[in-house]
């Protein structure tokens, strides 16, 4: 069998991943889907199908003259994707948004739907600011307005990485007037930042918190009747009624706050609380910086 090389255009990788994801979660692929979604003639459509199943994923889809298109086999795994929902999610919100943006497209899925936000507002000055400052590793100086007290005052940062939490982005920078690694959003920064030729002197490599790696344990909510615990642990794929994930000990709070897990109280109603952290002794996050971010996912800081 012909290996293809590595690595893929990324043309060509998208739409692959296309072909598995459609096949996957809708359970019926079509060259329509590929025309439909990339703009190229069913020709071409079919090559990428038949060059996947041949080079690719030999076995992974099978024909079904019933329902005139592909569907999984019983033998299928995920090639170029890793087989979550979020893929398919993430397909569908890039489709909706295309069509949102361009009216003479339509590539959006009637049967489905996108909800969204209201998005605090990031100017693209800062954004690219932000994203120089970080790549070349330079000393960015801005004015960064906070709530608590509610001023603005100009920053001295050391920016290492650019983080997404949901709708909100912020950026992990050494702050010199504070002495420590904190997290700026984005949204608060006032006027052009402006980027130095001066070199950071504290980069990724001092930021403990970032560099730490921990791990989360969940369990539903003690609460919870045993049904409704087992219906929680079902949700979330639990063994044993545990769910226990790794992440960077800087975005723990974030993590936690996006999961509804407060600092140190519970919800009043278990049905909403739903989750609750086993080992929350064991993570070593600060108060201070739990505060912080959870702060920061609220837009209170």
């Amino acid at each position: 069998m012909k290996k293809t090389d590595w690595p893929i255009r990324w043309d060509l990788l998208l739409r692959y991943r296309l072909i598995e994801i459609i096949a996957l979660w809708e359970g019926r692929l079509t060259t329509n889907h590929i025309c439909h979604s990339f703009g190229i003639g069913r020709q071409q459509a079919s090559k990428d199908i038949n060059t996947y199943l041949r080079e690719l994923a030999p076995g992974n889809l099978v024909y079904d003259r019933h329902l005139k298109g592909y569907v999984p086999s019983s033998q299928f795994k995920p090639r170029v994707t890793t087989g979550q929902v979020s893929e398919y999610q993430d397909l569908l919100s890039r489709q909706d948004s295309l069509s949102s943006t361009f009216e003479s497209l339509d590539l959006s899925v009637s049967e489905s739907t996108i909800v969204r936000g209201p998005q605090r507002i990031i100017r693209p000055e800062v954004m690219r600011a932000v994203i120089a400052a970080t790549r070349q590793g330079r000393v960015m100086k801005a004015d960064y307005a906070s709530l608590s007290p509610a001023q603005t005052q100009h920053q001295s940062l050391e920016p290492h990485t650019l983080v997404c939490v949901g709708n909100s982005w912020h950026v992990r920078a050494w702050c010199d007037k504070n002495r420590e690694f904190l997290d700026f959003a984005l949204s608060r920064f006032r006027g052009t930042p402006e980027v130095l030729r001066q070199k950071s002197r504290n980069t990724i490599n001092q930021d403990t918190d970032w560099n730490r790696e921990i791990a989360i344990v969940l369990m539903p909510d003690s609460r919870l009747n045993p049904d409704q615990q087992e219906i929680v642990a079902a949700d979330y794929g639990m063994q044993d009624h545990r769910l226990e994930f790794g992440t960077r000990a800087a975005l723990a709070p974030y993590v936690m706050s996006r999961m509804g897990l407060g600092l140190d109280h519970q919800h009043p109603d278990p049905m909403t609380q739903q989750l609750e952290l086993v080992n929350e002794e064991q993570l070593g996050i600060a108060e201070s910086a739990r505060e912080r971010a959870i702060k920061a996912v609220a837009g209170l800081s």
